[in-house]
């Protein structure tokens, strides 16, 4: 127990100094599209982060209150593949960043049934439904079309009740391009954020069959990934023109 302490008070003081590091190195531009803002997290039960350009995506963390960031600290489940979380510094970087990684592999196997079972009426999950990064030409390192996966149906699945915040990510690549080591400092971060109720949403997409709704919930989160990701002049690709 005292470990698990220590590993959730870590967790806090290394967001805490990355939230307050940012503050001095970048600029947030934060549109919100709900009525609820950053004042009333306290349901949130799911983070869904679109538009998955970099492993400095850690610096969203600027955006959350410090009592959220005690809650994740406490009880954030995140699914990482495990060729990431063991690969030595970034690997370590992230179990310091959330004591509640998971790592699992990219198949809906074992790993990924285990993760499922640890979340509970206490957890907040957080996941990229891309599950892989977009590169610097708008693919992934396959040159694939970046498409939502369905990972992120079995989570809503999971969860009764709350709310869950969707970040919209205008793109981390003026920042820091996939292989590159060094960020660059005293950039602009566009990003949108909503907060929805997951009853609202559940019922808003509901089919009585398991495996439509969840094609549901994957066709909705890849429509919000094409159609509110901002628009950012510094990304190399483009998919929204709703900013200009």
């Amino acid at each position: 127990m005292r470990a698990n302490r220590f590993a959730q008070m870590f967790s806090f003081i290394v967001m805490s100094t990355i939230k307050i590091l940012t503050h001095i190195f970048y600029k947030f531009e934060v549109k919100w599209l709900s009525e609820k803002q950053f004042k009333q997290l306290d349901n949130v039960k799911l983070v869904v982060l679109l538009n998955h350009t970099s492993l400095y995506e850690a610096l969203f963390v600027r955006l959350a209150p410090f009592s959220f960031l005690w809650r994740i600290a406490r009880h954030m489940l995140v699914p990482v593949a495990d060729v990431t979380t063991k690969r030595p510094l970034v690997g370590m970087f992230f179990h310091a960043l959330v004591p509640g990684v998971v790592p699992i592999s990219r198949k809906r196997d074992a790993s990924w049934r285990n993760f499922l079972t640890q979340i509970n009426d206490d957890s907040i999950v957080a996941i990229l439904p891309e599950g892989r990064m977009r590169r610097h030409d708008g693919f992934d390192k396959h040159g694939k079309p970046m498409s939502v996966r369905a990972g992120v149906a079995d989570i809503i699945e999971q969860i009764d009740s709350g709310d869950i915040l969707f970040v919209y990510s205008g793109g981390l690549h003026h920042i820091q391009v996939p292989g590159q080591a060094i960020p660059k400092l005293f950039k602009k971060i566009k990003t949108h954020m909503e907060v929805v109720s997951v009853d609202d949403y559940k019922d808003a997409l509901y089919h009585p069959e398991v495996k439509n709704r969840k094609v549901a919930f994957v066709r909705d989160i890849q429509k919000r990934l094409n159609e509110l990701t901002p628009y950012c002049e510094d990304q190399p690709y483009h998919r929204n023109n709703s900013d200009k």
